[in-house]
């Protein structure tokens, strides 16, 4: 696979379906490599996912520089997209420091951002100074103490809006947007309306590629697995049998075996 960049990804529009994954370290991120993934989200998912947290909310800029920058050294392939967390982009001053330093400390080829219409002025000035952006609309999680964790774009005036936010960012200079969390006849229309891929996660089949939160993909996360989500795997059972399996034979005494053993 040739190295993706922004433009690889404009040239799916209307012409191939395309599938994104998250990562947050480099071994996961080589994998999804191996894969041909185009495109990898290092999300503040990763507060959830990774670190303990409850939301992303708690997620800081630091740490999204770390994990950016350890999926970059495991890929030198997929276009690599880092998440600007919760706060770090209040003004468009801020904006483009913060997108500045998950590109030149994180290495990432583009940033995204949630919002739409108020955020449109930031995605513009982050793109004028030649960082690629991705826009965020319908369910925005660092927000969620406003509009809460639930579909967003059900009534005609929500959808409006939504709408309105979609013309906002491909306006303001982006060059994909996900849509996360709205009814498939929205995303649909949006999607139609745009020139610029959509990327669909709980938004139906119509959006141009579709992304995962990659332990959701994996049965990684518990028992508990969002409706827009497929579990391709249960590497999470596999993990835990691995792991009884290890503790027994320890306990047992059948590991270390001869050939484990240095003479």
């Amino acid at each position: 696979m040739k190295k993706v960049t922004p433009r690889t990804i404009r040239s799916f529009k209307g012409v191939q379906k395309f599938a994104c994954l998250t990562a947050y370290d480099a071994q996961t991120s080589r994998l999804f490599e191996e894969a041909e993934i185009p495109l990898i989200l290092v999300g503040d998912s990763v507060g959830t996912t990774h670190m303990g947290f409850k939301s992303t909310i708690p997620v800081t800029l630091d740490d999204m520089v770390h994990h950016t920058a350890a999926v970059v050294r495991g890929n030198a392939t997929s276009l690599v997209v880092a998440d600007m967390p919760f706060m770090t982009y209040a003004t468009e001053e801020q904006a483009m420091a913060s997108a500045a330093r998950l590109m030149q400390e994180g290495g990432c080829d583009a940033v995204k951002l949630e919002g739409g219409t108020t955020k449109a002025s930031h995605i513009r000035a982050i793109v004028e100074n030649g960082i690629p952006v991705c826009g965020h609309i319908g369910l925005t999680p660092q927000s969620e103490k406003a509009i809460g964790l639930r579909v967003q774009g059900r009534d005609e005036e929500a959808a409006k809006r939504l709408l309105a936010d979609a013309k906002a960012v491909e306006e303001a200079g982006a060059f994909a947007i996900v849509l996360e969390a709205m009814p498939a006849a929205l995303a649909a229309e949006i999607t139609e309306t745009l020139s610029i891929p959509t990327i669909g996660i709980g938004a139906g089949a119509a959006t141009d590629g579709q992304i995962l939160v990659y332990t959701d993909m994996l049965g990684l996360g518990g028992a508990f697995c969002p409706k827009f989500a497929k579990r391709y795997a249960e590497v999470g059972q596999i993990v835990r049998d691995a792991a009884r399996s290890y503790a027994a034979d320890v306990a047992g005494g059948a590991f270390p075996a001869a050939e484990h053993t240095y003479l």
